[in-house]
């Protein structure tokens, strides 16, 4: 198994940045592609990026592509989140997940652990 814990979140206003990170231990983080989701007030949880095990294939929903970036570091167990450009629309709960599938996927079925997530809020 793998424990997963994000942080980073917080208040921002709109146009600023915020760097998440998700911390794994358990079993090694280079077994896993992953994965950052995100889930707003009222609303169903939906998937932000992804990245492949070695870092080669990232993809990003339409709604960041531009704005945010993700990355990792197999040696460090770490995966991040830069987002840039923020917008009240970004508000949310922001969750990263491992799979231990292959190939690129945005479907939550895909990833089998999940952080507790954080929280991000982009004021106006």
């Amino acid at each position: 198994q793998v424990q997963l814990v994000e942080s980073g979140g917080g208040l921002v206003q709109v146009g600023g940045s915020l760097r998440l990170s998700c911390a794994a231990s358990g079993r090694t983080l280079s077994n896993y592609a992953m994965g950052w989701f995100r889930q707003g007030s009222g609303k169903e949880r939906e998937f932000v990026a992804f990245i492949s095990r070695a870092a080669g294939t990232t993809k990003y929903a339409d709604s960041v592509k531009g704005r945010f970036t993700i990355s990792r570091d197999n040696a460090k167990n770490t995966v991040w989140l830069q987002m840039n450009s923020l917008i009240p629309e970004d508000t949310a709960v922001y969750y990263c997940a491992a799979s231990s599938t292959y190939g690129v996927s945005s479907r939550q079925n895909d990833y089998n652990y999940w952080g507790q997530g954080t929280q991000v809020t982009v004021s106006s």
